[in-house]
């Protein structure tokens, strides 16, 4: 479509602004509301409803009761699976409404919306949706006069919160397997970006979740963030986010009802290019897509180049002509390929660090207080700031090494551990570089996180208590309950 007919699509749109709880939309019970501001353009889109506790303790009430009364939760899987593809059909016939959607709350480009977080997250609950009646639960090897069962059962109230950078597809991500594993699901969005989650709770709701599964309580982290963390009624929290403010969730768990606790956070991603990699026009390119992806504003951007010193110059002149293709403008032009950053104190943030930069090889510039260049850099050592902080825009530090060994030590030179890249025409050094490399997805000659089938999260400060993505995604979301069952005739025969 043409830029036009994507602006009249937005001129159109009825955008959600109150809470969905318990199967409709609801104020905030104080009244309170807060904008929501289309990042690439400065202008208020909607007044959303600004939740609080009070919000919290409706919607968790709401969802405990359909937990308990088994409305969701005791369906049967085929049933359940039956109500997420009806979701997924909805998604698809409102596809191009929720991208637009997407594309004006958050400042990304209508082209990655279009293209991969509308499609990729109708896929996601899709795929979840049809594991629902293939997962087995399994009987172990007991003696002759017993049988034990192992089977799981949904951890029942869950709070998941989520992220400003992809906002549906995070949703997705979490509600997919929550659902599937039958549980009632409190959801916080990111203050930023709030449209698509509301938008979806009511497709949901149409496509016949019972009411009180699925609630989204909008507002700021202080006001709904820390009260989920911390409320004695939801079983487990699932985030996704800062670092910083994922580990203050194990405090919240601690300090009331030891809740169980999932956190895929921040990363400092090293893209590892050896002297043997073969073709660098095609390294570039996946180094390039890597960094400046969704503005970069993704935890598993490739930020860190760490490049051997033989192939760092041809290399850094390819980056350079790929660069060019990464356009930046408005993010309803299909055209563009780098949208607004999310907000002006993230504008703020990331031109903090370009004022650090001390040799800027490509990019570097600024526009309207939104948008920010793909920018490459050239750092003295793994010790600069640039090279070592989770910068979250499209700035990429070069880091340059003489050796494997150098290389490695310098990409496992972090605090994180979520993904790692290594470009080497040798399968033995790429494969004892993958085994090496601490981090949770390692892709190698490109850049990627895996797909729908594959674990994602991290080790170190990048991840704790599970995997989103693959039917690991649904451990979280189950308890393992042991049922051991006595055939014995008499006491005896009972006594191990």
């Amino acid at each position: 479509m043409t830029t036009e007919e994507y602006r009249a699509i937005a001129a159109g749109l009825t955008l959600p602004n109150a809470a969905f709880i318990d199967g409709a939309f609801r104020p905030a019970i104080s009244g309170k509301t807060f904008a929501s501001i289309n990042p690439a353009t400065g202008e208020e889109l909607a007044e959303i409803a600004a939740c609080g506790q009070e919000d919290v303790d409706f919607a968790v009430s709401k969802a405990r009761d359909a937990f308990e009364d088994g409305r969701w939760s005791q369906l049967h899987p085929a049933e359940r699976k039956e109500a997420l593809i009806r979701l997924c059909k909805l998604m698809t016939r409102n596809a191009r409404e929720l991208a637009v959607m997407e594309s004006l709350d958050s400042g990304k480009t209508i082209y990655d919306c279009e293209t991969v977080d509308i499609p990729e997250s109708i896929h996601c609950i899709k795929w979840h949706a049809e594991l629902i009646d293939k997962i087995y639960d399994s009987v172990s090897p007991a003696s002759d006069n017993h049988i034990a069962m192992v089977v799981r059962e949904p951890v029942g109230v869950v709070g998941l919160v989520l992220p400003w950078n992809f906002p549906l597809l995070m949703m997705a991500w979490k509600i997919a397997p929550a659902l599937a594993a039958g549980c009632s699901i409190v959801l916080k969005p990111a203050a930023e970006t709030t449209l698509t989650a509301l938008r979806l709770a009511e497709l949901a709701h149409e496509a016949g979740l019972p009411r009180g599964v699925l609630n989204v309580v909008p507002g700021s982290g202080a006001e709904v963030g820390e009260p989920i963390g911390r409320h004695m009624g939801i079983d487990m929290v699932s985030f996704t986010g800062s670092t910083a403010t994922g580990k203050r969730f194990l405090t919240y768990s601690a300090e009331s009802n030891a809740k169980e606790v999932v956190l895929e956070m921040g990363g400092k991603n090293p893209a590892v290019v050896m002297d043997d990699a073969e073709n660098l026009d095609r390294v570039a390119a996946h180094i390039v897509n890597g960094a400046f992806w969704n503005m970069g504003e993704n935890c598993s951007a490739s930020s860190r180049l760490i490049v051997h010193k033989a192939v760092k110059k041809p290399l850094l002149e390819r980056i350079a002509h790929h660069v060019k293709e990464w356009n930046v403008g408005d993010p309803l032009d299909p055209e563009t390929r780098v949208g607004a950053l999310v907000s002006k104190v993230h504008y703020d943030k990331v031109c903090s660090y370009l004022d650090r930069a001390e040799k800027v090889i490509v990019g570097g510039k600024t526009h309207k207080g939104a948008f920010v260049e793909p920018t490459v850099v050239e750092v003295s050592g793994n010790d600069s700031v640039l090279a070592r902080e989770e910068i979250f825009g499209p700035i990429l530090s070069v880091i340059e090494v003489g050796s494997f060994d150098e290389a490695i030590a310098i990409a496992n030179d972090t605090e994180y551990g979520l993904c790692a890249s290594i470009y080497t025409a040798n399968a033995k050094r790429a494969i004892r570089g993958a085994r090496s490399l601490r981090a949770g997805t390692v892709t190698v000659n490109s850049f990627g996180e895996g797909d729908i089938t594959t674990p994602f999260g991290g080790f170190k400060q990048s991840g704790f208590g599970g995997r989103d993505n693959g039917i690991h995604a649904h451990d979280q979301y189950t308890q393992l309950k042991t049922i051991w069952i006595d055939l014995s005739d008499n006491a005896d025969e009972a006594v191990d």
